[in-house]
């Protein structure tokens, strides 16, 4: 009886306190050393987002213990627990449990972890991470965390050209006819709270117009110069930021004051503004190249040969293909699809292999590893497997040959039935 009450004491203070403890060499963090210990450092974090009635998160636990503890004095792991706080969970856009976020050369910029949850699969992945930093810092294209260092302490990142200076004049023209959304500083220059603030407004304005391509654009007001503005939306304190979506109201912004959590809310903006990606035939090197290159994944279809399905057909594969591109809009990803038989070098590598089509794949070519659909090509089914890629639940293979495969240049598919060769 002994026994039993102590492990439903021990049980209960988990659940209450967490996972982890002061003697665990993973690391408990929350919104009050969050900054300093991972934004600001030189190292490699690991971190899970975590909540106790989680029963993934429950059995990931061990097998996160035993890494952090053989990964001591490599890189870092640590752990959030997302229900206790949520603040840092809406931060980095966590939807699922346990997800895991790889804190790299930019902090602010953290990558998802598409591993394996034992501790062998999680230290083979801290590995190459680092591996791939290092090789970043030798050629000169990370700089380490000088980047991260700045989003807490205001250092003057960023190019103040790209925080758009808006007047009585400009305002209306700029702001409320315009296709982007904003968000827009009022301030005077008097105002500590402002000062302190315009660094990180900066180096969050050149961030948001790399990352939205210029479709999120800060601004600033001076409030004291331009009062009919401050009067029109009622600004009665300093700084106030308010959001500008074309055709709705504006709505205070009330998030963090870092370059990180402008950036976060930005970014949120962004991805539920946008419309969904396009679903593009893969047609040449070029565009095969290009859209594994320039998102996280690129998803890739290869649907069966026109004659076997007709128009109607391929069009109903490539509907669900555009309904799940909407449904996951947010992850920014690339869609891709070809004709069997059209790309053999790209079917191979991915072990599709002539046979069983429709078949779809997920491709990082930052790590030249896949992951197969083995569900049915269908809403549910599809779902079901980048659900399972977005919390890194997901299988992954290297992709064959360990280099992106060659591309045929082909025509266009004209929307039409195919037509039999005649001899």
């Amino acid at each position: 009886m002994g026994l039993l009450h102590g492990v439903v004491v021990s049980a209960l203070i988990l659940a209450v306190h967490g996972f982890y403890t002061a003697s665990d060499d993973v690391v408990e963090l929350n919104p009050s050393n969050f900054n300093k210990q991972v934004l600001q450092s030189d190292g490699l974090w690991l971190i899970e987002f975590y909540a106790p009635w989680c029963g993934h998160c429950q059995r990931l636990t061990p097998d996160w213990k035993k890494a952090a503890t053989a990964l001591k004095g490599i890189v870092k792991l640590g752990a959030v627990d997302a229900d206790q706080h949520k603040s840092l969970a809406s931060q980095y856009s966590i939807r699922g449990f346990p997800t895991i976020k790889i804190f790299g050369a930019n902090k602010n910029n953290p990558e998802e972890y598409q591993g394996g949850r034992t501790s062998q699969a999680i230290v083979e992945g801290a590995m190459t991470a680092l591996r791939s930093l290092v090789k970043d810092r030798l050629s000169g294209r990370a700089g380490g965390s000088g980047q991260s260092k700045q989003s807490g302490g205001g250092s003057g990142a960023g190019n103040k050209n790209d925080v758009v200076e808006l007047t009585d004049d400009n305002f209306d023209r700029l702001v409320l006819n315009g296709d982007e959304v904003w968000m827009v500083e009022f301030f005077a220059p008097w105002c500590g709270h402002c000062q302190r603030l315009e660094p990180e407004w900066t180096a969050a304005a050149t961030e948001v117009k790399e990352q939205t391509k210029g479709k999120v654009k800060l601004g600033a007001v001076d409030a004291t110069v331009h009062q009919g503005l401050a009067s029109r939306y009622g600004i009665r304190g300093f700084p106030t930021i308010k959001v500008f979506n074309k055709g709705e109201n504006p709505e205070d912004y009330e998030g963090g004051r870092t370059r990180s959590d402008i950036v976060a809310h930005v970014m949120e903006l962004f991805s539920a503004n946008a419309p969904p990606p396009e679903v593009t035939e893969v047609l040449n090197q070029d565009v095969f190249k290009k859209t594994c290159d320039d998102h996280q994944l690129c998803i890739v279809a290869v649907l069966p040969h026109i004659l076997d399905t007709g128009a109607s057909g391929r069009n109903s594969y490539l509907d669900v293909m555009r309904m799940m591109a909407e449904k996951y809009k947010k992850k920014m990803w690339g869609w891709l699809w070809t004709e069997a038989g059209a790309q053999m070098e790209l079917e191979s590598s991915l072990g599709i292999g002539g046979f069983g089509y429709p078949a779809m794949a997920a491709i990082n070519a930052r790590k030249m590893k896949f992951s197969l659909l083995k569900g049915s090509f269908s809403e549910t089914g599809i779902h079901e497997f980048l659900r399972d890629l977005s919390v890194g639940r997901g299988s992954t293979s290297p992709v064959g040959g360990g280099a992106l495969p060659k591309i045929h240049t082909v025509e266009a598919w004209d929307g039409k039935d195919g037509q039999v060769s005649s001899f």
